[in-house]
């Protein structure tokens, strides 16, 4: 916004009339070029923006990963074992009998020594005294996968090591072979819990109460080397591959592309297709098949619970969708990897699943050409200047992938594994490299990090259908916004959801309670704070969940700071041909620079925040 922290609607106007052209590439990529512009060239208000693999009948996954299959019953090995450096680095005396721990209060573990931060524990159960961690703790604050199979197998990766374990089973088997913990993985409300004995055991951390408290810390033993990535690696190995597709003549790569980056992310454990002839015609853009589109409409489909609904439910190709189809589950965040930051792209698809990402290519199915894309080879390298056009899904890397491989040897070699929407006809079964070195790879990348059974949320509460066309702000990193939703029944404020529009977001949100003013919000308890490393969109949940009553006004607000930002806030808003049906009456929206005064987003610059709120219900009508 203007120094006078306000912009008339003539303003306004000539603001979206400066930002609605639209790019129709080659696979019919809508996307902006803002991103290459430049914070300072943006607009002053508005930028655009479960089956195991192979069952338990073959080897897949698990045994496939470094080649050893379990050892039976009978070579059990019980106690802690000795590492190669000749120490345990989990010390059994210290921890499995602390049943103090267990009450009153809750136990925590501190994994900041160790480089992560923190996670709450759980007894073991069946009467065993070991310590349960989520899984999600070991890979969001360890940086070790964890694959969890139909069949009851749990695959943990760090580096070159690798752990087995099994649901139910206190059996283990690492590098040093067989093994016994304390207690069993299981799972508890729908989550994985796994054995911190076995954590510290196979990866190499000691584990020690912190006196006086209710909390372990856990440190890195020094005795594993390497805990960084490997140097090449291929999610096909451990089973998470999905079935190569045939956009055919379509521009829906877009919609390929993320629905099988999610279907990846739910790899091994569910194996579900979801249809891209749903997400391609039962969006809230106006775009036809034909037209393509891009990555931030597939954001805003899946997060406004459009969608996915199951491939069979919407076969793809017909040019027909039905009406009234539920989604399968829930996508509740979605993350934005920095721009063409490599590292951040391989961790993703070590830890979480594919990575969507986008090429400039010539090439539109099986039997195309290219003078850039060796087909003996299957090896693909652009270095020109030409924009992305085409969405791919990055599922692998070989840091040693020769650069002589492509039609024009690259400065260097290295290449990602990438799968495409153009059939199993096309490259190494519908699989090919990109090389480093080519100019878009990487430029754009988004990893599904977080989903939900249809059952977690009764009802969200939202009004940017279209989502994250453009931002809004008073040209400074920081801002409030708020949306006002009235309850439908007596439900439970859970959580709340908003996009991170640059990295290192942090955030605080509250609540308003039986709001009679419009704009006023003073009145408000703050129920959830932190931040985000990553841009992208994110459900936080409350600190503690708030009934409400029904018919009830309540207002979820955001104070948002992002740092390099000039405009933090996601809005929706009318840009372009393809949000032409964006509906801003839907919503009651505010936008304030210091929480105090607040603006209407809908009356003064005719757009949606995105802010949602997720509420739980008895019984939903």
């Amino acid at each position: 916004m203007r120094d006078n922290r306000s912009l008339g609607k003539a303003g306004i106007r000539a603001v979206l009339a400066a930002g609605s052209a639209i790019y129709l590439l080659g696979c019919g990529q809508y996307r902006d070029n803002w991103a290459e512009r430049g914070e300072e060239n943006r607009p002053p208000v508005y930028d655009a923006t479960y089956r195991a693999a192979g069952g338990s009948e073959e080897t897949d996954g698990a045994e496939k990963s470094d080649g050893r299959e379990e050892p039976d019953a009978g070579k059990k090995a019980g106690g802690a074992r000795e590492s190669a450096g000749g120490e345990a680095p989990w010390k059994a005396e210290r921890l499995p009998y602390l049943v103090d721990l267990w009450s009153p209060g809750r136990l925590m573990v501190d994994a900041r020594q160790a480089g992560g931060g923190f996670c709450q524990a759980l007894p073991a159960g069946n009467g065993t005294p070991g310590i349960l961690v989520p899984a999600e703790f070991a890979r969001q604050q360890l940086g070790i996968s964890v694959l969890e199979y139909e069949d009851s197998r749990i695959l943990l990766q760090q580096g070159e090591t690798t752990v087995r374990l099994r649901t139910g089973d206190r059996r283990m088997w690492d590098t040093l072979g067989a093994g016994q913990t304390d207690s069993a993985p299981e799972r508890r409300d729908g989550k994985l819990y796994i054995p911190l004995e076995a954590v510290c055991r196979g990866f190499g951390y000691t584990a020690d109460r912190v006196p006086g408290s209710q909390k372990i810390s856990l440190a890195d033993a020094g005795i594993h080397k390497k805990r960084s990535l490997p140097s090449a690696y291929d999610y096909r190995t451990v089973g998470r591959d999905t079935r190569v597709r045939n956009q055919g003549d379509y521009g829906t790569c877009w919609s390929f592309a993320s629905l099988t980056a999610l279907e990846t992310a739910m790899r091994p454990w569910g194996r579900e297709e979801f249809s891209a002839d749903h997400m391609s015609l039962r969006n809230s853009f106006s775009l036809n098949q034909k037209e393509g589109g891009e990555y931030t409409m597939s954001m805003a489909y899946l997060l406004g619970w459009q969608g996915p609904v199951l491939e069979e439910e919407d076969p793809y190709g017909d040019g027909f969708s039905p009406e009234e189809l539920t989604p399968a589950i829930h996508v509740q965040e979605i993350q934005i990897l920095p721009f063409r930051d490599f590292e951040a792209v391989k961790k993703a698809v070590f830890l979480y699943g594919g990575v969507q990402s986008s090429l400039y290519t010539s090439i539109t199915g099986h039997r195309s050409r290219s003078v850039y894309y060796n087909a003996e080879q299957s090896a693909y390298c652009y270095e020109g200047d030409s924009g992305p056009n085409h969405d791919v899904v990055i599922v692998g890397w070989d840091d040693e992938y020769p650069g002589s491989n492509f039609p024009q040897e690259p400065a260097g070699d290295g290449a990602f594994l990438c799968v495409s929407s153009w059939g199993e006809e096309f490259g190494d079964g519908g699989y090919f490299y990109v090389s480093y070195y080519d100019s878009n790879i990487g430029k754009n990348g988004l990893v599904y990090t977080g989903f939900e059974s249809t059952d977690r949320y009764d009802r969200i509460y939202q009004s940017d259908m279209c989502g994250w066309v453009g931002q809004v702000g008073y040209g400074t990193q920081k801002a409030y916004g708020a949306n006002v939703y009235q309850t439908v029944q007596s439900e439970t404020l859970e959580a709340a959801g908003f996009y991170a529009t640059k990295e290192n977001t942090s955030y605080r949100i509250f609540l308003v309670r039986h709001v009679q003013e419009s704009g006023n919000f003073q009145d408000r308890e703050l129920v959830a704070e932190g931040s985000v490393e990553y841009s992208g969109f994110y459900t936080i949940p409350l600190k503690k969940p708030v009934k409400l009553e029904e018919g009830e006004r309540f207002a979820v607000v955001l104070e948002i700071h992002s740092p390099g930002a000039i405009h933090p806030l996601a809005v929706e808003y009318q840009a372009d041909d393809a949000t032409a049906d964006a509906y801003i009456g839907d919503g009651e929206g505010y936008i304030s620079f210091d929480g105090k005064t607040w603006a209407s987003l809908e009356e003064q610059y005719q757009c949606n925040l995105c802010l949602k709120g997720y509420t739980t219900a008895e019984d939903v009508q």
